[in-house]
């Protein structure tokens, strides 16, 4: 009977010490308890989540001015894990403070302008307080920058037309370009590029600061075909300087070389204005119509100048476009810049009016004649 016993006890602590050895062997497989938990998850936020929320990005008080702050995002660090809910309230003042300064671009204008005196000759050293800004109507409600800008860096497109209209000529306008290039295109400064257009709009060197790779790029232009003027004007404006990324203020500014004779664009003469008004282009035009009679033509670039701020060239021979040339190379280096916010600013995507005044009589001011405000 003791044996039995003795068994039965044995039996007893065998099953006992087994079944102990089994639950400390299973225990990490279990679901472990608050402050493990804790331990675990922490980390958890920075790998399952490679995009860091929008009010935590480097570049979000930068954004667009059009573009509004993703809310979802922003919402999303209301449940974070422990160890991350302290900087929950800095994390909304920053994006508070993010949308604000938003707010202050959009509501500011900045535009470059030339003062010339009765004589045509440029006038260089004026303040900010010789002028008056009136911007829809009404005064300006605040100067925010004022500087004269003869170093500027430069972003110009040369427009060419290439089509058979300017056939005769073609060789002389490639060399006149050329030599603008050479004089204006300062190396690790300024860049440029080149654009030859007849039915379609011909990219044949792009954005570089190398006067001779934009030579290359003149020269290799050959004359054929119809005229889409304003569709190359388009172009330039919206694919090229509209979306040119700036680390900084730039002068954006095209020479558009043609007869002002259009008649294969799929825009019109306004669409083509509208986009270097958005762009901010300062359009520049020197007519290959040498009939001196002012035609339809000349017409036509004169009022895309007039619109821009830009101005146009109306040679009588052939020899004086180099003439044109030198005189917007001297126009660039001769601006002003001014930065303004507008009384009563509404961002509903309206056109408003741009005028600048001189409070000395005698100077004139040529400038763009406004700009579209942006949409909400």
């Amino acid at each position: 009977m003791k044996l039995r016993t003795i068994v039965f006890s044995s039996a007893a602590a065998l099953v006992w010490l087994i079944a102990t050895m089994l639950g400390q062997d299973s225990h990490p497989n279990d679901v472990p308890s608050e402050p493990s938990a804790v331990q675990q998850q922490a980390p958890q936020p920075a790998q399952s989540q490679p995009t860091p929320p929008a009010e935590t990005k480097p570049d979000a008080q930068t954004s667009p001015a059009n573009e509004k702050p993703d809310s979802t995002s922003a919402a999303e660090p209301a449940k974070p894990a422990e160890g991350t809910s302290q900087s929950e309230p800095d994390a909304s003042k920053q994006n508070d403070e993010s949308i604000s300064t938003i707010r202050r671009t959009v509501n500011e204008v900045n535009v470059v302008f030339t003062v010339t005196d009765k004589h045509g000759h440029y006038v260089k050293d004026l303040k900010k307080n010789d002028f008056k800004i009136i911007d829809d109507a009404k005064p300006a409600q605040d100067i925010r920058s004022f500087r004269a800008e003869t170093d500027l860096p430069l972003d110009v497109g040369l427009l060419i037309d290439a089509s058979n209209s300017v056939r005769d000529r073609f060789k002389f306008e490639q060399e006149s370009a050329i030599e603008f290039l050479n004089q204006t295109i300062r190396r690790k400064y300024d860049k440029a590029f080149v654009v030859g257009f007849d039915v379609t709009p011909e990219v044949t060197q792009d954005f570089t600061d190398n006067t001779e790779s934009l030579s290359i790029g003149v020269r290799s232009l050959r004359p054929g075909g119809g005229t889409a003027m304003y569709d190359a004007l388009y172009f330039a404006c919206r694919d090229k300087l509209l979306r040119l990324p700036t680390p900084g203020p730039v002068r954006k500014a095209v020479v558009l070389l043609s007869d002002g004779d259009d008649n294969q664009s799929h825009v019109t003469r306004e669409e083509a204005i509208e986009m270097a008004q958005r762009a901010e282009v300062i359009v520049y035009t020197i007519s290959t119509n040498l009939s001196g009679n002012g035609g339809h033509g000349d017409k036509v670039l004169q009022r895309i100048a007039d619109a821009t701020g830009g101005r146009a060239y109306v040679p009588f021979q052939i020899t004086e476009v180099a003439n044109a040339f030198a005189a917007i190379q001297e126009e660039l280096r001769s601006q002003y810049a001014i930065s303004y916010t507008p009384s009563d600013f509404r961002a509903d995507g309206h056109y408003r009016t741009i005028d600048i005044l001189a409070q000395e009589k005698g100077l004139h001011v040529r400038s763009r004649r406004g700009y579209f405000a942006p949409s909400q």
